[in-house]
């Protein structure tokens, strides 16, 4: 009788190289740890910035719809001659987006992109890791939206010559959005992966610091050149 041969199949473990390395970038042993490292922290933080914003830019959009329809008259934040909603927005600066002869109000756009900040900040509350380049692109996009608002915040200070309350609003809640987009980035997301010193920095809450500094020179800059006709 010939022998039985039993065939052996070899099942090793299962593949988990792929979850090894997305749960690598949070487990590093000086990753930040406590609540203000948490997700549900930065991304309630990011949430409340974006839906701020979200909700200033609807303003300003109705405002501009009703330039259109009234041309000529006050908006309610007009309060003077430098605090005015409506010099800022019968600036070309407020319109900077031309197509087919066609310009398209920088609120529109705001509206567009803080809708896409409150719902990663919703994905980020529900603890879903996100994906390396998702992560990579929410900071940049971030940081896009900040660059656009200093620049029309400049732009109001130092070449138009008045300032929108809600404006000003808008620019501290895109602050408040990449500081805390930043910090998620970092102690959420675990980007950049061998950022060993940027972790450091949350993990030494450095970025208290350097948060209340830039709040603080932000506040300072528009008191210094137009803080005399802010109380008027």
């Amino acid at each position: 009788m010939a022998p039985v041969q039993h065939e052996h199949t070899q099942s090793g473990p299962p593949d988990t190289s792929a979850k090894a390395a997305a749960s690598a970038r949070t487990d590093a042993p000086d990753m930040p740890r406590g609540w203000r490292h948490s997700s549900t922290w930065l991304y309630l933080v990011m949430l409340a910035a974006s839906g701020l914003a979200l909700i200033v830019s609807f303003v300003l959009s109705a405002e501009t719809l009703q330039m259109a329809r009234e041309p000529g008259k006050l908006l309610s934040c007009d309060v003077n001659a430098v605090l005015s909603c409506s010099a800022v927005a019968d600036s070309w600066q407020s319109e900077i987006v031309k197509f087919a002869g066609l310009s398209y109000p920088n609120a529109f756009f705001g509206i567009a992109a803080e809708s896409v900040f409150c719902t990663i900040a919703v994905i980020g509350l529900a603890r879903m890791r996100m994906a390396r380049w998702f992560a990579t692109c929410t900071w940049f996009g971030a940081l896009a939206a900040l660059a656009y608002s200093y620049w029309l915040t400049s732009q109001s200070l130092f070449v138009i010559n008045a300032l929108c309350p809600w404006c000003l609003v808008l620019c501290f809640a895109t602050t408040v959005q990449f500081m805390a987009v930043s910090h998620a980035t970092v102690t959420v997301q675990g980007l950049p992966a061998h950022a060993k010193g940027l972790r450091t920095y949350y993990r030494l809450n450095f970025d208290l610091m350097a948060d209340a500094v830039w709040i603080v020179a932000l506040i300072t800059l528009i008191l210094v050149k137009d803080g005399a006709y802010l109380f008027m």
